[in-house]
């Protein structure tokens, strides 16, 4: 039986470290992609992911069940990742691995290419922007949180939401149409 997250956190409170393992099973593949993609590398993403959950861990008995799960686990993630940066200073890593690319396995090999291309621009542009373009377009794009999620994981008011995506979303396209030579549309 798949028991959902709410109820493998009950029971992970109640003191199941199985029911716990399951979770972080469920959500540590969506929590390193959004930290590496936050500007670590590979092996930081791998520690800031398993400081996530020990943290988790540990703040359980904080969770209530009118947050959902992967959107209070990611908000975890986002803090430890940014205290990383700050404590670090560091600049922006020049482009993200392949490896994390998301291309249809389905498309023909030119289209493949093709695809490729694109989304290595996008992921270089990405990893250029400041930290609060790159986690907002994250959470919503990648991670699909809603407007209201957005806001209680940022810690803003959703109006602030709504400009800030707004802002990351023009910056983006503007630097990808730099890079690839694109003219702007009106």
């Amino acid at each position: 039986m798949n028991e959902t997250d709410d109820e493998l956190v009950r029971q992970a409170q109640a003191g199941n470290r199985q029911a716990f393992s399951t979770l972080i099973q469920r959500h540590q593949a969506r929590v390193f992609h959004f930290v590496r993609r936050l500007q670590c590398s590979v092996d930081e993403a791998m520690d800031i992911s398993q400081e996530t959950f020990l943290k988790a861990w540990l703040a359980l008995e904080r969770w209530r069940p009118e947050a959902r799960f992967h959107t209070w686990l990611l908000q975890i993630a986002r803090n430890t990742t940014i205290d990383t940066l700050r404590r670090r200073q560091r600049q922006p890593l020049d482009s993200l691995e392949e490896d994390y690319l998301l291309i249809d396995p389905c498309a023909s090999p030119l289209r493949q290419l093709e695809s490729g291309r694109h989304l290595s621009h996008l992921e270089q542009q990405l990893a250029r922007l400041p930290l609060e373009h790159r986690e907002i377009l994250l959470l919503r794009e990648v991670e699909g949180l809603s407007y209201i999620e957005l806001a209680e994981t940022l810690g803003v008011a959703e109006g602030t939401v709504k400009s800030r995506l707004a802002r990351a979303r023009e910056a983006l396209l503007l630097r990808y149409r730099h890079a690839t030579g694109e003219p702007p549309r009106d």
